[in-house]
């Protein structure tokens, strides 16, 4: 049985996927590809996912449009922070990330460090990305 979180992170994956607007029958029809889900439900789900503020809406027709407020991307970042936000030591919560990251994702963190002026343009990750 999925719980409802897994049925929101879907509709906001079609959503992302799409990069643009859907109706809550595209959505329902695209997952009933994979598996069954009640139409009442994907929209209850949306209009959960809307008042929380993941989702805005405007009508077409008969129908609710729906769209993302934010990118995937924005959304992940926030969910970072507010995961760190957690923690009271903020610097042991780093480490521990950093210490299990793949060699790309160190590249790509000091990447994002530097585009951000929060490390000089000359710097290199460690050898080994650890």
């Amino acid at each position: 049985m999925r719980r409802r979180g897994d049925l929101e992170a879907e509709i906001m994956d079609r959503l992302w996927r799409w990069g643009r607007p859907g109706t809550v029958r595209e959505i329902v029809d695209d997952i009933n590809l994979t598996r069954p889900v009640a139409y009442t439900t994907v929209m209850t789900v949306a209009d959960i996912l809307h008042r929380k503020g993941m989702l805005r809406r405007e009508k077409a027709g008969r129908a609710w449009l729906y769209e993302a407020r934010r990118s995937r991307e924005e959304n992940t970042a926030s969910l970072m922070q507010e995961a760190l936000g957690s923690t009271e030591d903020r610097q042991a919560a780093l480490q521990r990330f950093v210490e299990h990251m793949p060699p790309e994702d160190v590249s790509a963190l000091a990447a994002a460090l530097r585009a951000a002026g929060h490390m000089p343009a000359d710097a290199r990750p460690p050898e080994g990305g650890r």
